[in-house]
């Protein structure tokens, strides 16, 4: 099969043609027809490697590839789980660029130089990602800032890289059974959707506000806020956190923490922000989880968030109460209720896995036992068993992955489990709180004045049609069809039953009619008729007893 390429795309065609050939999926390299970009049979050898190879491959191959990882990372219907944890840990980490391509961005962007702008600025990047890169600087007054500074070039080089991908992706989905099950056109555009937003430092900006108000009544949680003034797409500035990642922290400082209580309060602000405000910070690894020098926690990072509208989020809670609970057969209900099946889907099998999972892992130690883990692995059940599942489960999944790491990491002891039970109650009635906001119930007051001023006037035409015998009743109780058709046969039996009892009447009288027209000494005319009515009748026996076999067998 030949494939229409873009000499502009070659190179990316090959860098994605030999990642498929390298990881084991050449059918899908050769059902694209895509093995004619690679350049030799050393390229194509298909090698199972290590799951960590493929995040190494991902960072050398570029800013575009690495954030594709990161989706990668959420998505448990299509890699298993140790290339996820993999990809998870996946480091966006890149050579810093200039300080004179620093100075000229933030120049054009804020519209003065940095000297005017700041009282410091330090040259040197504090953390350099493939997206862009953090300097410290300090306000007029003296406030401490970061300032996050987007990568020249970057937004050219993606969408030229998501053009490329967005052919293959169609490659893909037209030639191979992989694409129709997955259709990876559809996950490409949730993937330009969340990396175009990245590059937008304004929404950022917006988000950081959001979840600090969110977020306010937790006071071992920090989010840093953005300088508006200070902030356009691609210059964002923001409050200087001063801490270290969770990761770094030593046994010593782990002693003097209150772990418990801060794996509490983070865990519960992230189902707070889930299952409450339908916002939420879906990037929680631990680089992006800071302890600050004052003992609180630091969300850093916003970039990328999830959102969930409010019929979700009632199946989210019902659904993280029937995992942290063991019942695996009302999981999969609920997960039923959230997917959209295929032609392929197998209910069944769908079914066993989902208890499987749910009850093997009840069954664990409470430091085995990790939400995250059991929520990847019903969604890459639900891919095998033909079941597409929403695209903020997966996102979920990786979050709640995360925030198991995490939390283990302040409080070795710390049980998601228990914490999900008992903060339940709770989030019910904030959401219940929620839902009598004064926007709402505006809303429900608008609806019954509207209620109120049509009543009258549908009473009156009910009682018109009630008065002028106009009143129709439909009951949709049975199916007309199939009970006509079951009258038709019994009636087709009964006039068959009496044709026959007529022709043995007929025979009978027959008999003592005198005709020299006979047959074995009988009249003849009354023999045929004997015989017509035992052959009718055995028919009928035959019929009847074949078809109540059938039925039966149903």
């Amino acid at each position: 099969m030949g494939i229409s390429l873009k000499t502009e795309h070659l190179k990316r065609y090959k860098n994605i043609a030999w990642l498929m050939m390298k990881y084991g999926r050449s059918d899908l390299v050769k059902a694209a027809g895509l093995e004619t970009v690679l350049s030799d049979e050393s390229e194509s050898e298909n090698v199972p490697p290590e799951a960590e190879s493929l995040a190494d491959d991902l960072e050398k191959l570029g800013p575009t590839f690495i954030k594709l990882g990161q989706l990668l990372s959420t998505r448990a219907d299509l890699l298993p789980l140790p290339y996820m944890r993999a990809l998870a840990r996946l480091q966006d980490e890149v050579e810093p660029f200039s300080f004179e391509e620093v100075e000229s961005i933030i120049t054009s962007e804020l519209g003065v130089r940095i000297s005017k702008a700041f009282s410091d600025f330090d040259p040197v990047p504090i953390a350099a990602a493939s997206l862009g890169q953090v300097h410290r600087a300090a306000m007029r007054d003296g406030r401490s800032v970061a300032v996050k500074v987007q990568r020249p070039g970057i937004r050219e080089q993606i969408a030229d890289d998501l053009d490329a991908f967005s052919e293959v992706a169609q490659l893909l989905d037209n030639h191979t059974e992989a694409g129709k099950r997955y259709e990876f056109r559809k996950v490409l555009e949730e993937f330009r959707k969340t990396l175009l937003k990245e590059l937008d430092y304004k929404q950022e900006a917006k988000n950081l506000i959001v979840m600090s108000e969110n977020l306010s009544d937790f006071d071992s949680l920090v989010i840093p806020l953005p300088i508006e003034d200070y902030t356009t797409s691609r210059v964002l500035t923001m409050d200087y956190i001063h801490g270290q990642k969770i990761t770094s922290l030593s046994p010593l400082k782990r002693i003097d923490i209150d772990g418990d209580e801060l794996a509490r309060q983070l865990f519960r602000g992230y189902l707070r922000q889930i299952l409450v405000h339908g916002f939420f910070h879906s990037d929680p690894h631990p680089g992006n989880v800071f302890l600050t020098d004052d003992g609180r926690i630091a969300l850093l990072d916003l970039g990328m968030v999830g959102r969930i509208s409010p019929g979700m989020q009632e199946k989210l809670l019902q659904l993280l109460l029937a995992i942290s609970e063991g019942r695996g057969d009302e999981a999969a209900n609920i997960l039923i209720s959230m997917g959209e099946a295929t032609e392929m889907f197998n209910e069944r099998e769908f079914r066993r896995v989902v208890g499987d999972l749910v009850m093997v892992h009840q069954g664990a130690e409470l430091a085995q036992m990790e939400v995250g883990i059991i929520m990847l692995e019903v969604l890459r059940g639900s891919g095998e068993c033909g079941i597409r599942l929403p695209v903020e489960l997966t996102m979920l999944g990786k979050t709640f992955l995360n925030l198991d790491q995490v939390g283990r990491t302040l409080d070795p002891s710390f049980d998601p489990n228990t914490a999900i039970r008992e903060y339940a109650t709770e989030l019910m009635r904030e959401r219940m709180l929620k839902s009598v906001s004064p926007g709402n119930l505006f809303s429900s007051m608008l609806e019954m004045k509207d209620f109120a001023e049509r009543l009258p006037g549908r009473v009156n035409r009910i009682l018109d049609s009630l008065a002028n015998n106009q009143i129709k009743v439909k009951v949709d109780a049975i199916d007309e069809t199939l009970l006509m058709e079951g009258l038709q046969k019994i009636a087709n039996r009964i006039t068959l039953g009496l044709v026959l009892a007529a022709l043995i009447v007929g025979a009978a009288m027959l008999m003592s009619v005198p005709t020299s027209f006979r047959i074995l000494g009988y009249p003849a005319l009354a023999i045929i008729f004997f015989i017509a009515a035992a052959t009718g009748g055995v028919l009928l026996i035959v019929n009847i007893l074949s078809y109540d076999m059938r039925a039966r067998k149903k």
